[in-house]
């Protein structure tokens, strides 16, 4: 079974890793997981949809839409994860192998459990945001935390998504984060119901 997974650019370097590794603990037979990379954040609309019906044309079985509820646009495209899901529904329309999903408020929130090795490699003990990630929300999303934690560390760089969440999620537990953040275990979970196997409870 082939899953193409729409991603913004940078999400793909970061995350696919981490992802793999946590899913061959739970599925014997492992789907091929397609990330599609797109030039900044996920289209909108009929280029969605476009997008979406090209690739189920092409061989992929199932299509999973990762978004950022904050895209960066004013004013914002989404209001929440579940206005995010049902938008992108709404555009790609009655597709049953169409599955939307978002990180609130960006992708950035399923690295704040790991908050101890931010502090690490940044050089810098600046308190968590929130004990809730997907709680940091519009006003100042998780990314510009993890960026200002770094600008104000020792190490005296900014943050790099592609270097800097890849290398905050090697050998990490990806549990941790699926733990805290309900967008991030329902993400998982569709994949893990597609390939047949027990979602996580």
């Amino acid at each position: 079974m082939k899953i193409s997974i729409i991603v913004e650019g940078r999400t793909e370097t970061a995350f696919k890793e981490a992802l793999s590794d946590f899913l061959r603990t739970r599925i014997a037979r492992m789907p091929k997981l397609d990330f599609v990379p797109q030039d900044g954040r996920v289209p909108k609309g009929e280029k969605l949809k476009r997008l979406v019906l090209a690739l189920l044309a092409d061989g992929t079985d199932h299509v999973v839409a990762l978004t950022d509820v904050y895209t960066g646009t004013r004013p914002p495209d989404f209001h929440d994860a579940d206005d995010a899901k049902r938008k992108m529904l709404g555009w790609v329309g009655e597709e049953p192998r169409f599955h939307p999903h978002a990180a609130q408020h960006d992708f950035e929130a399923w690295l704040l459990p790991y908050w101890t090795t931010i502090q690490k490699m940044a050089g810098h003990n600046k308190n968590v945001p929130s004990k809730n990630p997907e709680s940091v929300d519009h006003g100042k999303p998780p990314a510009y935390w993890i960026k200002e934690v770094f600008e104000a560390g020792s190490r005296c760089r900014s943050y790099s998504k592609p270097r800097d969440a890849k290398a905050i999620l090697r050998d990490k537990d990806l549990s941790v984060a699926i733990e805290q953040c309900p967008e991030l275990k329902a993400f998982i979970n569709t994949i893990l119901s597609l390939s047949k196997v027990p979602v996580i409870p």
